[in-house]
């Protein structure tokens, strides 16, 4: 049986764009309303609802568990010769978290 949980987060970077595998210490901690079941394989959707910045903000989501996940921007560059520094202003995104 899956399990459906939503909500939003406001999330804003004030670091350069992120480019360590695993580095998490600038990104943002969500805690889901109810923790999922203990070995519940659990995947998250999500997207941004505003638009208060001129530069896309790509969404990195890292360490789902039962009990919440990860989230940061990370902006996209706007092609080969304009490279983004990773700042953005902030935004609200809802998710969607369920189990498969």
């Amino acid at each position: 049986m899956s399990m459906i949980q939503t909500g939003k987060v406001d999330v804003r970077s004030d670091n350069a764009i992120e480019t360590v595998g695993g580095n998490t210490s600038t990104f943002t901690q969500v805690t889901f309303p109810t923790p999922f079941p203990t070995g519940s394989d659990v995947i998250v959707l999500t997207q941004t609802q505003t638009f208060n910045g001129p530069e896309t903000p790509g969404i990195r989501i890292h360490a789902v568990t039962e009990r919440g996940f990860l989230i940061r921007f990370n902006e996209v560059n706007v092609n080969a010769n304009t490279k983004s520094d990773g700042r953005h202003t902030t935004e609200t995104v809802g998710w969607l978290a369920t189990t498969v």
